[in-house]
């Protein structure tokens, strides 16, 4: 055979293999889903992730035409969820609740049974929500600037509450500590309970928590919110100042959901779940639902939700190295 007619052979056998991967990918895209969906959820039920996680999940099975089931896997931080995800078929079928826990654990951990970034592919953001500072009805903070002036003039002597090590709580309290150039020590719980008892004991003077467990004590008195830690007020408390706003110019930290799927799942179903996600988002019933939780609605691109993932891993590794948490 002539080399030229031997080259066009095989150029067109290879033409012909690619053609057939891509119209199988895309008739993948197109036929997906055929079967009832899984999103994996790194924490309990009845949590401000898990209801996130159902309401969204609800919209979605509308435009997929499958059921979007929710399996509360939590334990070890997060990594039991994420772990049965990374190592689920990549067919999209199998969706992890992605959180500040992903970003967290690459900086957190010696070693894991998956590798954070690359055994996932980000589908998008759901929402954000803010944290808090607060403390007691009966503390001797009216405001951010009184703690931040006392706590300067006094050295050493600052408790700030949180939950566990290594949670978004402990690390945003670190992080607080840091940027606003305190001399304080930040004290662990085992979970939001035990910090607000710490709390009205004056075992601590201030604590950083999520917004939503906390807002029905602040709303009926309870504590005293000094600050919220988001980039504007929230919405359901207007009347309190951001960090930033209080004296803590560089200072802003919110938790976040997401969704995942392991990675190699094809571009066409991500793409497929990235515009269902975002649809549900949109909806003004689903906005209003997450608004009521205290979530405010992200939506976000394929790349978007990638590039989030990668800042906030750098982020929190920055923090975790500055406060000289030990990595696990």
């Amino acid at each position: 055979m002539p080399i030229r007619r031997l080259v066009l052979s095989r150029f067109a056998a290879v033409a012909a293999t690619a053609f057939c991967a891509l119209a199988a990918v895309s008739a993948h895209g197109q036929s997906y889903p055929t079967k009832p969906l899984r999103i994996v959820v790194p924490f309990g039920a009845g949590g401000v992730a898990d209801l996130t996680a159902r309401t969204v999940a609800q919209k979605m099975s509308e435009g997929l035409g499958q059921a979007v089931v929710i399996d509360n896997r939590p334990g070890a931080g997060g990594i039991v969820a994420a772990e049965i995800v990374a190592k689920s078929e990549p067919d999209g079928y199998t969706i992890l609740l992605m959180s500040n826990a992903n970003a967290v654990s690459a900086g957190l951990f010696k070693a894991l049974p998956f590798d954070p970034v690359k055994d996932f592919t980000p589908v998008s953001l759901m929402g954000t929500f803010d944290l808090a500072v607060v403390t007691s009805a009966d503390s001797r903070f009216q405001s951010l600037p009184e703690l931040l002036t006392w706590a300067k003039a006094n050295p050493g002597k600052l408790n700030i509450g949180s939950i566990n090590i290594g949670s978004t709580q402990h690390l945003t309290a670190e992080l607080f500590k840091s940027v606003a150039g305190l001399d304080a020590q930040v004290v662990p719980f085992n979970g939001t309970p035990a910090v607000m008892n710490a709390l009205r004991g004056g075992q601590i003077d201030i604590a950083v928590e999520v917004l939503s467990p906390v807002l029905p004590q602040i709303k009926g008195g309870a504590l005293r919110a000094l600050a919220v830690t988001g980039p504007k007020r929230n919405t359901a408390l207007p009347q309190v100042p951001t960090a930033k706003e209080g004296g803590v110019p560089n200072f802003v930290s919110t938790s976040w959901n997401g969704l995942g799927v392991p990675a190699k799942t094809p571009q066409a179903v991500v793409d497929r779940l990235n515009k269902e996600v975002n649809a549900a988002l949109q909806n003004p019933a689903v906005r209003q639902k997450l608004l009521d939780l205290n979530v405010e609605p992200h939506p976000s691109t394929v790349g978007q939700a990638h590039d989030w993932l990668q800042t906030e891993i750098k982020r929190w590794s920055d923090v975790i190295q500055r406060a000289g948490i030990q990595k696990q």
